[in-house]
């Protein structure tokens, strides 16, 4: 099933932006979250900007009770600088390469025992992470893509 399926068909989405703003290509995440908070109208959609910390969003996650659970971040899996993957968060896809100390299957593996919720994860192949980097172009344009399109699913879902 496709990502603007999957939004379209969810009741309570919880977006996470994760990422470092000052480390190039890992402000993906947070890049997504920010564009995402000026857009969506719908308020059964949560966005939130985790930053390097979205362990630290668990009880605003859980207390919102999504069916939903999207992460977006800055993953190397090994694609094209600027490529996209879908993906099961708890899987083993590539690495996440911002600097939050826990994995991200441990904070699912943690939400699924207080959520009967769905968890995607949506990665941007990384290619600039030096410290007090901008974020590349081409990670930059697929960050206001991706925003865009969910945007325009999830105004489509509310009521």
């Amino acid at each position: 099933m496709e990502l603007i399926d999957i939004l379209k068909k969810a009741g309570r989405v919880v977006i996470c932006g994760i990422g470092n703003e000052v480390r190039g290509d890992d402000a993906f995440g947070v890049l997504v979250a920010e564009r995402l908070k000026k857009l969506v109208k719908n308020p059964n959609v949560l966005v939130l900007n985790c930053g390097e910390v979205p362990e630290s969003y668990t009880r605003k996650i859980t207390n919102f009770e999504p069916d939903l659970v999207i992460f977006i971040d800055a993953v190397d899996f090994g694609g094209e600088h600027g490529e996209l993957i879908v993906a099961d968060p708890e899987g083993t896809i590539g690495d996440a390469v911002s600097t939050h100390s826990l994995p991200l299957r441990v904070l699912v593996g943690y939400l699924k025992t207080r959520l009967n919720a769905e968890f995607v994860l949506i990665g941007c192949q990384p290619a600039v992470l030096g410290l007090f980097q901008e974020p590349s172009e081409i990670v930059v344009e697929r960050a206001d893509a991706l925003a865009e399109s969910m945007a325009g699913a999830l105004n489509e879902t509310e009521d």
